[in-house]
């Protein structure tokens, strides 16, 4: 019984440090595909009909 006395606060903070990793990767993968949906609408509202390439600029 000793031994999960012992134990269980680095599982504990182990399992606490795990949980808030992960929250934050899963929330810059949300703002890395967020961001990539923006620039595709900007660059597909950028995109216009009278364009004719990089000389047109």
């Amino acid at each position: 019984m000793e031994y999960i006395a012992v134990l269980a606060p680095s599982v504990v903070v182990g399992l606490i440090f795990w949980f808030a990793m992960k929250s934050i990767f899963n929330a810059d993968k949300s703002e890395r595909q967020a961001e990539a949906r923006a620039q595709a609408e900007a660059n597909s509202r950028n995109v216009g009909p009278a364009s004719e390439g990089p000389a047109a600029k």
